[in-house]
Parts: structure tokens; sequence; C-alpha cells
């Protein structure tokens, strides 16, 4: 395989743009990209597009406004991997020589098609009892409160702390800090999930310019490598769910860190998938940052803070910066790229060189988790 590295990244801001389509959202994010890669357009090969709701053909149309066409154009609809999958698209072609350059576009309006709760597939056994995430992730907080001790005040730091790093992200939904008390006082929405504890719907769209790293000088003096890229699903199993950790999220880890040749231990900086704050927290545990259980005090003790041992969601992550779907797994990689660079002004984590981005998503009856993708990126 070929080392394969990101040249040029663009982000929007994330927020609630009922009036736009996809294509308004996603083409400055683009246009952005790839003048921040120093690529002619044309150089461009092939385009994969993340993205949950838009329908047929979102790449080709956001590509048509752009004034790009012509290419191999790949759509991909993986739940809240969408994104992270559209960049492990492209990163699968040109790793193993197919192409040169390519582009990875995450876009999601959400404004017009979902209104509370993500609602699951509704022929779904679970879902027919009433499941959905807020409910499966207070599942999961009950029982690790339950098995470990962890306590109401410590998941409400997770969105506090992403909140304070939100501050310095233009680019974020909510740009506004709360206490713990806020946090705990907020509206109930599955118990023990407050409002502020569970990410908000929005509109956004992000994109990411990969290159071969042998051509990547031509254009660049700043490429960031991607190091690993790891896509797996939920393994199918009639047991009871251990909810306390995910399973899926520690085999796709171990494959990532595998493939880049480190551990835990020399990440940097991490943005991993918070879409609520019990997520963030079993994620230290499943990613190797903490022991299993040590997942409430690891951010008690400041550790995942700007400043701290290892900061986690430097952007504010999904629940400040926003979650739509297709977009969060590029801004994910545009956030580790600013960083890498040094780029990343008030929020920058000092001396970063190896940052990690975790996505996952999608509820499946009798399979943990529809997909689950880690990227190790360095500098």
């Amino acid at each position: 395989m070929r080392e394969v590295c990101i040249i040029g990244v663009g982000m929007i801001p994330f927020g609630k743009f009922p009036e736009k389509n996809i294509e308004e959202l996603a083409v400055p994010a683009v246009l952005e990209a790839v003048d921040d890669a120093g690529v002619p357009p044309e150089r461009i090969q092939v385009a994969y597009c993340g993205n949950v709701y838009a329908g047929n053909c979102p790449g080709q149309r956001v590509l048509r406004e752009a004034g790009m066409s012509g290419m191999e154009v790949v759509n991909v609809s993986n739940a809240c991997s969408s994104g992270s999958t559209a960049v492990r698209g492209v990163w699968n072609l040109i790793a193993f020589g197919v192409y040169d350059i390519g582009l990875a576009i995450g876009v999601e309006q959400m404004s017009r098609h979902v209104s509370g709760a993500i609602p699951l597939d509704e022929n779904d056994l679970e879902t027919g009892q009433g499941l959905n995430m807020p409910a499966l992730y207070a599942m999961r907080a009950r029982r690790h409160m339950d098995r470990y001790g962890t306590t109401p005040e410590q998941l409400a730091l997770v969105s506090v702390k992403n909140h304070e790093h939100s501050v310095h992200n233009p680019r974020a939904q909510y740009r506004k800090t709360f206490t713990v008390e806020e946090v705990l006082e907020s509206a109930m929405i599955c118990d023990p999930l407050t409002l502020y504890q569970c990410c908000p719907t929005g509109d956004g769209a992000a994109a990411a310019v990969i290159c071969a790293r042998e051509i990547a000088d031509r254009f660049s003096d700043r490429p960031v490598t991607i190091a690993a890229s790891a896509l797996l699903s939920g393994r199918t199993n009639s047991e009871p769910r251990e909810f306390s950790g995910s399973e899926l999220t520690v085999r796709t880890a171990r494959q990532a860190y595998e493939m880049a040749g480190i551990g835990p231990r020399d990440l940097d900086v991490l943005e991993v998938h918070d879409a609520f704050t019990i997520g963030e927290i079993t994620h230290y545990e499943n990613l190797g940052l903490c022991e299993p259980g040590e997942g409430g005090r690891f951010v008690e003790e400041g550790h995942t803070r700007i400043g701290g041992k290892v900061p986690v969601n430097p952007s504010g992550g999904l629940l400040s910066k926003g979650h739509p779907l297709g977009a969060t797994g590029v801004a994910q990689m545009a956030e580790l790229v600013w960083q890498l660079r040094g780029e990343a002004g008030p929020r920058q984590v000092t001396g970063a060189k190896v940052g990690l981005a975790h996505c996952m998503g999608g509820g499946i009856g009798g399979v943990e988790g529809a997909a689950c993708a880690v990227h190790i990126l360095k500098r």
C-alpha cells in the first residue's frame, strides 16, 4: 500500500439552515478544501460523499454546483459513520494505487428531515419496542453507573468540557458554556441524560482532499499522513448486550493501532463520537485511554481538557460543535488536520503530532452497532 495524506480541508459553520439545500451547504466546504490543498480541480480523480437523508446522488449534485464533474463519484450512507466511510473509501483507492488524488465530502441537511430523536428503522424489532438513541445511551449510562459508580456529575462534566472547548471554535453550532448544575438541571430527555447531555440536530458540511504521499509535495508543504483507516460493523449476537462498553470500538481501535504502529499512549489529541455524554466516557475506555470503569474519574480529573493529559474533542465534539450525520466524520478529520498543522487558534493542543478520530453509529436489533470508523493521523 502507498502512504496517503490529507493536503486540504474545508468546513462550514454548523447550525440550523432550513432554507439551504445540500448543494448550498457543501459547495463552500468543497471549494475551501480544494483551495487549501492547492490542487487544480481537474486533478481530482474520485469523490466519495457521505450523507444519510439527501436521497439520490448527493455527491454529483454538489460537484455539479462546485464546477467539478466527470470523475468517479460514490455516495455512501452509513449512519453516523457516513462521512468517515467516505474518507476511508477515498483512502482505499489511493492507498492501493487506483487513483492519486481524491475528495471526501460529508454533508447533511437535517432541519428539513428530522424532528426530535433521530428515528431508527421502523421495522426493527427493538425500535418497535420503543428503542431510540437517547434510550439506548441512557441504558448505557445506567449500566455504567451501576457497575462502576460513575456519577451524574461526571457525566455532566463531559458536556461542560466540550462546551468550553467550542467557545473557541467559530464553526461550532453552539458556543456557550454551562456549569455542571446547569447541565444537570436542563430538561430530562431520558433518565439520567438531560438536554445538554445530548447532541443537537443540525446542518453542515465538510470536505477533505486526499492524496498519495509521493506527489503531495507538489501541492502542499503541510501534508498530514493518514497512518491508519479502520472500519468495522458489529457482530450479530443473540446474547444480552454489554452496555457498559463497546466491543465494536475496541476491535476497530485495535486494528487502527496495529496499522499505525502505535498505541493509546502515543496520542496527542482525539475527536470521538460523543453523541451523548456517556458515549465519550465509555470511549475513553474503549480506545484505551484509561481502564474500564475509570472514564468518569478520567474526565473529572481534567485529563481530557485542552491542556490535560490527552485532550478529547477540542472542537467541542458532537455535543457542542453539532452532529449533522453525514458531515461529522469528515469534520473530525478537518479538526485534526488543523490541530496537527498548528492552526487551531485558541483551542490548539500544544505540540500535537498524532491524532485519532472515532465515529460510530446506527442501531440494528441483535447487532452491537452498524458501523465504527477509527482514523489515525500523523504530522
